[in-house]
């Protein structure tokens, strides 16, 4: 049996959802190609995940269409700033990282258009003492 989206339960859910989405961000209307649309990168269709565990900051971005050596990433220990292009997208965001890190041990993968950045948090200031 072939699937026919046209009979999705949810699609007039999720288009209601959108139409109000879109309301609210000023009437960009994402994905449409217009203001907002195919070009707007981060934000428009992209989705970022930060997790905070413990001995490690994970951030988690879907960049679909781009290949591994299109993708940019610097860090200065309190922001993450990922850009990267494709023929038809272009990526430019900065993330806010929840604690300082330590951006030397920075270990990144990309796979199925998921780009995955770990770092190691940031040794805590050393004691000055005063003389």
């Amino acid at each position: 049996m072939v699937r026919d989206d046209r009979d999705e339960p949810f699609d007039d859910f999720f288009r209601e959802i959108e139409r109000m989405m879109n309301e609210m961000t000023g009437g960009a209307n994402v994905g449409a190609g217009g203001p907002g649309g195919a070009d707007a990168g981060f934000g428009s269709d992209t989705h970022v995940d930060i997790h905070d565990v413990g001995d490690e900051v994970r951030v988690v971005a879907d960049l679909p269409g781009v290949e591994k050596g299109d993708i940019d990433l610097e860090c200065d220990g309190r922001t993450l700033t990922v850009s990267a292009h494709s023929e038809h997208r272009e990526y430019d965001e900065r993330v806010s990282l929840p604690r300082r890190v330590d951006e030397h041990t920075a270990e990144a993968t990309y796979n199925n258009g998921v780009l995955e950045v770990v770092f190691d948090p940031a040794a805590s200031s050393s004691d000055i003492s005063v003389e």
